[in-house]
């Protein structure tokens, strides 16, 4: 069964090495000045029956442009009936450090994490988008592609913190039937599905940029989203995307 630590909240359905600062053709449209779009993990799993409002609600978040909707499908579920294909020991981590940085009691499915900084069961449309109407922090993050590869380019910043430069490539939408488990004759649809996640560097405020070649991303992800996070799954205060086909 679960492991400890992780339980579930049901609640009713409500139906995102190193060189000069530069832009390229595939960069996303710039924010406005002094905003960035708000970064919306959502843990979930293809096993929970509690979690499709919650991808649904994910998938709307993700067509708006000022946010960067990213879905994490954590393992956990996956000797409980059902297999996620999706599922990451990465995105299980991922949650857990979040349990830790936040002060939670346990992870739990579905939940939502918005900017490193506030949680939230994942279905819970009216706390989330009061959140989402909150100010924030806003570094500047340039993502481009050119010549085989993404480049991330970061100005200099007066802040002595450090901050983990983190990439999530991601699969926007996906359509699966599900054959097992609590959500057993349902065909589910999930958004912006994180294939792969990883920290490309540290960064402490000096101009820097950092090089990654997208032959070293998975096959299947169309998109990349790029972090800045304070080291120890603190506040994401700066985020970009772009597409990496």
């Amino acid at each position: 069964m679960n492991p400890p630590s992780i339980r579930r909240i049901a609640l009713p359905a409500f139906g995102s090495l190193l060189l000069a600062l530069s832009s390229g053709g595939n960069a996303q449209e710039p924010a406005p000045p002094g905003a960035r779009p708000t970064v919306v993990e959502l843990f979930t799993s293809q096993g929970c029956s509690s979690c499709p409002p919650a991808d649904e609600l994910l998938g709307e978040l993700a067509g708006r442009s000022n946010v960067i909707a990213l879905g994490f499908h954590v393992d956990y579920w996956d000797d409980i009936g059902w297999r996620d294909r999706y599922s990451m020991a990465e995105a299980t981590r991922r949650q857990r450090d979040y349990v830790d940085a936040l002060g939670l009691s346990s992870a739990f499915t579905p939940q939502i994490v918005i900017d490193g900084r506030e949680s939230f069961v994942g279905s819970d449309r009216h706390r989330i988008e009061a959140a989402l109407s909150r100010p924030r922090e806003h570094v500047p993050v340039e993502v481009h592609i050119a010549n085989g590869e993404m480049i991330v380019s970061l100005s200099e910043l007066n802040d002595h913190r450090s901050y983990d430069i983190e990439a999530a490539a991601y699969l926007p939408r996906a359509t699966t039937p599900i054959g097992r488990g609590e959500n057993s004759g349902r065909t589910l649809t999930d958004f912006d599905i994180v294939r792969q996640f990883r920290r490309l560097g540290v960064w402490e405020g000096k101009s820097a940029t950092f090089r990654i070649r997208l032959d070293t991303f998975p096959g299947e992800a169309d998109r990349v989203a790029v972090l800045v996070q304070q080291s120890g799954h603190g506040p994401i205060v700066g985020a970009a995307s772009t597409s990496l086909r």
